[in-house]
C-alpha cells in the first residue's frame, strides 16, 4: 500500500509566546499542515498554558489550520468556545471525562475536526471504539504537560495497534504523534503507522527549520 505523506504540525507550545503572533506568521511560509496549540489547565496536566483569546488573536495570521489539543477537564465545557476562537480540529483526551463522547459530538455539531488523545499509561483497548467517530487519533510519547520530553518508545506499540484497526475498519483518521519527536523518533513514529508527527522543540529550537521540517515529512 502507498503511504500518503506526512503531515507537520509544528507545536507552538516550544514557541517565544511574546513573539506569538510574528512567529504564527513566519509559519505561513514552512509549507506545515497544521499549527498544534496545546491547551493545558493546571488540573488535567500540571501545567497552565494559554485560553481561547489568544488563539482568537493569532487566527487573522494564518489560514493554516488550528489543531488545538485540549489538555483540561471537562472539554465539552468549552469546545464551542474554542472553536468560535478559530480552532479548526479539536482533540479531547479520553482520559479527561468518562466518556467523551459527548466533547466529540458538541466539536462536530460546532463545525470542527474531531480528535481523541490518549496518554502514555492508558490502554489502547480502552480507546479502540473511538477510531471510527473521530478525524484524528493523538498517541502521546511523552507524559503530557511540558516540552522537551524525552520520546517513550513504548508508545510506538499504540501506534501500531491504531494503524491495524484503522486499516481493519476501512476508516480515514489520523494517526498523530506528540511528544519527544525529532527527525529520528519522526522516522520510528511513520514507520509504527503514524500520519502525523507534531514536534515542538525540534522545529523551534532548530538552527534551519525549514531543513528540519523538510527531513520530518521525509520520514519513513
Amino acid at each position: 500500500m502507498t503511504r500518503k505523506r506526512v503531515f507537520i504540525a509544528p507545536s507552538i507550545l516550544a514557541s517565544d509566546f511574546g513573539e506569538l503572533r510574528n512567529t504564527v506568521k513566519k509559519m505561513n511560509g514552512w509549507g506545515i499542515d497544521r499549527i498544534h496549540i496545546d491547551v493545558m489547565d493546571g488540573h488535567f496536566v500540571p501545567n497552565i498554558t494559554i485560553g481561547p483569546q489568544v488563539i482568537s488573536s493569532i487566527r487573522s495570521a494564518t489560514d493554516i489550520p488550528f489543531e488545538t489539543h485540549l489538555m483540561i477537564e471537562e472539554p465539552h465545557r468549552y469546545v464551542k468556545e474554542f472553536i468560535d476562537a478559530g480552532s479548526d480540529i479539536v482533540i479531547v483526551h479520553c482520559e479527561a471525562e468518562r466518556n467523551a463522547t459527548k466533547s466529540l459530538n458538541l466539536i462536530k455539531r460546532y463545525g470542527a475536526y474531531a480528535g481523541i488523545a490518549i496518554n502514555p499509561d492508558t490502554d489502547f483497548e480502552s480507546v479502540k471504539h473511538y477510531l471510527p467517530k473521530v478525524d484524528t487519533f493523538l498517541v502521546m510519547s511523552v507524559h503530557p504537560g511540558f516540552g522537551g520530553q524525552k520520546f517513550m518508545k513504548e508508545s510506538l506499540s499504540k501506534v501500531k495497534q491504531a494503524r491495524n484497526r484503522i486499516d481493519q475498519l476501512g476508516c480515514e483518521t489520523l494517526i498523530s504523534v506528540d511528544g519527544g519527536i525529532d527527525v529520528k523518533t519522526g522516522r520510528m513514529a511513520v514507520a509504527a503507522g503514524a500520519d502525523e508527527l507534531v514536534a515542538g522543540t525540534a522545529i523551534f529550537k532548530s538552527r534551519n527549520v525549514l531543513a528540519t521540517i523538510k527531513k520530518l515529512r521525509e520520514s519513513r
